[in-house]
């Protein structure tokens, strides 16, 4: 590659991070039915599609330390959203998992993020949808590469 394209696609990848964090941030603001953390919610949609897990796994699925995972499971426990039970196999270890309030909060949540994103979308007029729509695989390959 040559160094005006290096430059353009820096300047791609730059304006590209910027739209994709205000699109997430606003999904997040909008959505936040509990006003969970960020971290709660990771971990509560974490179990919601894994199932119930121990607090080391999840740390590292979550990237974090198991003392602050503890920390963040401790609150949602509290709260109601996520519930202890005994591991199938290895009595010494602690599952958790999402309670019915738990579940609720990520259906909310869900729903949330998708009427605002729905409302979002109504406002663009039809060729900004169909120019959406066609970079969607392509967000999506960026996204997995």
């Amino acid at each position: 590659m040559t160094d005006e394209t290096d430059r353009s696609l820096e300047i791609v990848a730059k304006d590209f991070t910027t739209a994709i964090s205000r699109v997430l941030r606003r999904l997040r603001t909008e959505a936040n039915p509990t006003e969970l953390a960020l971290s709660q919610m990771g971990v509560l949609s974490r179990l919601e599609q894994g199932g119930p897990m121990n607090t080391a796994d999840l740390a590292r699925a979550e990237l974090m330390k198991p003392q602050s995972m503890g920390v963040i499971l401790g609150s949602l426990e509290q709260e109601g959203l996520v519930k202890r039970q005994p591991h199938p196999t290895d009595r010494r270890q602690v599952l958790f998992a999402l309670t019915e309030a738990g579940a609720a909060v990520r259906t909310k949540h869900r729903a949330m993020k998708r009427d605002w994103l729905v409302r979002a979308l109504a406002k663009l007029d039809p060729a900004q949808r169909e120019a959406l729509v066609a970079a969607i695989p392509v967000i999506r390959q960026v996204g997995e590469s």
